[in-house]
């Protein structure tokens, strides 16, 4: 009963500026605001990174190849071609956890079907390509070891290369032109969407490597692999042992620098979100200032208060208030304005995350709100309501009951 009571009072008491109090209560909204609507954003960019990560399938070994320089510039990994078929096959059978592994052979060509053409990405690949990055299609099928034996002219269409050379038509069983060579449709792939570095992954054909070698890109070697394990768990030692068997392949010494280059998914995911983590600190504590910037506008608010009110606590004090009566008071009051801006804080940064996206969409921002942020934003703003506000209720709680009446 005596915190209900003593909450009443403080409500009466903050009624009675109301203006001061929204003012006060300022600082704490747009700290805890900008709290949760920076980390949506960060929020958000995480998730784009890692779906976009999670389209490359599941338990994936990034295998490149080494560097070329020119003029003096490392051209970095995968631009030079140091993986060769007998790799391939050595992966696929000696390495203990693969359970598929294919080759990537990549080209821009014209695409042409009838009068309708697109230049598109071409891949050339192996028949596990499609598990590995877990991709669908939604008609036809996959083309088939016998297919990449022989080289033969078969091709997979994505969803964008599809619709801009079939309209809405099934291409299954069409024919296409790839750099004026003769392919048949076998298949539609499921759309992709947006990869982590903002390409369509749609536009793109998928052709046998041994037909991309030999009908398209003339290359003896190839510039990457994808592997994929069997379980999470068996990746280090798959990249372990991918990297045992290149080194010993390649003649590598013990003193030489790899011209290969061997990643896991995991670590590809965790590259990708540091930055956005990084970003998402950063700017959430730039935003956090302003609670700290409320908090003392909280403090200063309450000592002009503790001034205006030092003869009410000395007569509160003379009908026999204790010291611990007049501290619960004003702590209250300090705590009451702080939940209140950060309650007021919180509904601003879910609106701001839920308008941001829209007014921002040429950029392609997306933001997720975190429970978490809303839950310790609203904590933090409590606590400040505290610390800020003890200092002001010690002060009047020792005040001098006599001093306080004398007080004008």
């Amino acid at each position: 009963m005596i915190f209900f009571a003593t909450f009443k009072i403080a409500l009466r008491a903050l009624r009675r500026n109301t203006l001061r109090t929204l003012l006060t209560m300022l600082g704490i909204i747009i700290g805890v605001g900008a709290v949760i609507a920076v980390v949506s954003i960060g929020s958000g960019a995480k998730a784009q990174v890692e779906a976009a990560i999670a389209s490359m399938g599941q338990n994936v070994v990034l295998i490149l190849s080494g560097n070329v320089s020119r003029g003096g510039f490392r051209m970095g990994f995968g631009t030079a071609g140091t993986l060769t078929r007998e790799d391939f096959e050595a992966i696929r059978k000696e390495v203990p956890g693969v359970t598929g592994i294919s080759p990537e052979v990549w080209a821009s060509a014209q695409v042409a079907m009838g009068n309708q053409n697109s230049f598109s990405q071409v891949r050339g690949v192996g028949v596990d390509y499609l598990d590995i990055r877990s991709w669908r299609l939604t008609s036809g099928a996959n083309f088939t070891e016998a297919d990449v034996r022989s080289g033969n002219k078969v091709a997979l269409l994505g969803k964008t290369t599809a619709e801009m050379l079939f309209g809405d038509e099934d291409p299954v069983g069409q024919p296409i032109r790839i750099k004026n060579a003769p392919f048949t449709v076998v298949g539609l792939l499921v759309a992709k969407g947006m990869s982590g570095r903002g390409d369509d992954q749609d536009d793109v054909v998928l052709v046998p490597y041994t037909s991309a070698m030999t009908r398209l890109t003339g290359q003896t070697t190839f510039r990457s692999f994808n592997a994929q394990a069997s379980s999470a768990k068996l990746l280090p030692s798959v990249q372990a042992d991918i990297i045992s068997l290149l080194r010993q392949r390649h003649r590598i010494g013990p003193d030489k620098e790899d011209d290969f280059l061997v990643r896991t998914q995991q670590e590809i995911s965790e590259t990708a979100t540091a930055t956005s983590k990084v970003m998402t600190w950063l700017l959430g504590s730039v935003a956090a200032v302003s609670l700290l910037v409320g908090g003392i506008g909280i403090m200063n608010i309450m000592l002009v208060s503790v001034t205006e009110r030092t003869r009410e606590i000395g007569i509160r004090m003379a009908v026999g208030a204790r010291g611990r009566d007049i501290l619960l008071q004003f702590l209250t009051e300090a705590v009451v304005l702080s939940v209140l801006g950060g309650s007021l804080g919180i509904f601003l940064g879910v609106l701001s995350s839920r308008v941001l996206p829209r007014i921002l969409s040429s950029l392609g921002v997306s933001t997720l709100v975190s429970p978490d942020s809303i839950v310790v934003a609203f904590l933090f703003s409590a606590v400040i309501g505290v610390f800020f506000g003890f200092y002001p209720a010690r002060k009047a709680s020792q005040l001098d009951p006599i001093d306080a009446l004398r007080y004008e």
